[in-house]
């Protein structure tokens, strides 16, 4: 491709330096002049593919009407404004990232976004049957995005998206089940029978169990986390992945209101102290986290969860359970206790109320009964409901 002179870029291959460049013009703002800038590639198609990317971001209205936009390009587009404007942290960047790759699989991905038709959409997304419903409704959630984002910029003047139904997952959703109360004594029992210097990771899941903490947050503790006086847990981020799968430290927990303070319960105080004393004896941890590997910068959440799994199986015979359990297991004994479900949801740090309702529907289910016993009573004890109901309700007692 050469340069045509009319913004919309071109394509040209270097001899001398056996590359592809990329060449297209930029607005300088020191000078207040267009000015040229080239990037080079080693094949063709990716200095195509890059200068897609800018036209689009430039909206280039010349280069869209004679080359098109292709659908992948409106996807990582949307996809890097998202990460820029602070709307997604690195992992859930690397995730899209992946699922966009899984598109670029398909001949669909590099079609201009005006010449597809809603039976290709389908067809795509019936393809993903194989994988879970989180990952199909994440699917087709960018696409929606996707095409509604060209039907606003005037690419496409029908959403070929409207009629495209989410097909639902071959496979079973996965439930995270809590421990029930026997087996949290078990386990509870099991795991303060061991001295810390037998099992390292004692301290960890007691205090998921009995906080509610995330494992990526419990992993994130350093000792300044941590107010002793006033038996406080201070939550403000929480041990993520980059866009590679590299275990990064994050700036800010899983959701906004995951920042939170968490008291620390007395029996558990103890165990917070001694994890604390071992941090501050541990070599080569600048950081003081409170559970740093000695080989290793961060404690992988896998190696905890799958470390769970044996103890469990191996030692108490308990199956189905995550460390992810162990926060639901706070969880759910905080509603059997009959603590109000808001405060439920400010101690797990849920971004809203719903997602604690739908969470622990079938705990609330089990409790609903004795709960509208106590209005009832309340009833009678302020003679709300009259007394002739009252009498009424005793004289059907007799009968029956």
């Amino acid at each position: 491709m050469s340069s045509k002179g009319n913004g919309e870029g071109s394509i040209y291959y270097n001899k001398q330096r056996k590359k592809w460049n990329a060449q297209y013009k930029e607005y300088d703002t020191e000078t207040g002049k267009m000015k040229y800038k080239t990037k080079s590639f080693k094949t063709e198609n990716e200095a195509k593919k890059y200068l897609n990317t800018i036209m689009y971001q430039k909206e280039n209205p010349i280069y869209i009407e004679h080359n098109g936009i292709p659908l992948v390009e409106v996807l990582k587009a949307n996809l890097e404004l998202k990460y820029s404007t602070n709307q997604i942290g690195l992992a859930q960047y690397g995730r899209t990232l992946n699922s966009i790759k899984r598109l670029e699989k398909y001949p669909l991905a590099n079609k201009k976004i005006d010449t597809i038709k809603t039976e290709e959409l389908q067809t795509y997304l019936n393809s993903l049957k194989n994988l879970s419903n989180s990952m199909i409704e994440k699917a087709h959630q960018q696409l929606n995005q996707a095409f509604t984002i060209a039907m606003n910029k005037g690419y496409i003047v029908q959403n070929p998206m409207i009629d495209v139904v989410r097909p639902k997952s071959n496979k079973e959703d996965k439930v995270v089940r809590a421990l029930t109360v026997e087996e949290q004594q078990s386990f509870t029992n099991w795991l303060l029978d061991k001295p810390i210097d037998e099992f390292k990771y004692r301290n960890v899941y007691l205090l998921q169990m009995y906080t509610g903490l995330r494992v990526g947050e419990a992993l994130a503790l350093t000792i300044h986390d941590i107010d002793l006086k006033n038996k406080r847990l201070n939550i403000h981020r929480t041990l993520t992945t980059d866009e590679k799968g590299n275990i990064i430290m994050g700036n800010k927990t899983k959701t906004y209101s995951g920042k939170r303070t968490i008291p620390i319960p007395d029996f558990l105080y103890p165990f917070v102290v001694e994890q604390m004393q071992i941090t501050d004896k541990q070599i080569n941890n600048d950081e003081k986290l409170l559970f740093k590997p000695n080989n290793s910068k961060y404690c992988r959440r896998s190696t905890i969860n799958n470390e769970l799994k044996r103890i469990l199986k191996q030692e108490l015979n308990i199956t189905d359970i995550s460390s992810h359990s162990l926060r639901h297991t706070f969880g759910t004994r905080c509603i059997e206790s009959g603590m109000a479900p808001v405060v439920v949801q400010r101690l797990m740090g849920h971004k809203d109320i719903t997602v604690t309702l739908n969470t622990y529907t079938s705990v609330l289910e089990q409790f609903k009964e004795r709960e509208l016993d106590k209005v009832n009573q309340y009833y009678l004890n302020e003679n709300l409901i009259g007394t002739n109901l009252i009498s009424e309700k005793n004289d059907n007692e007799k009968e029956i």
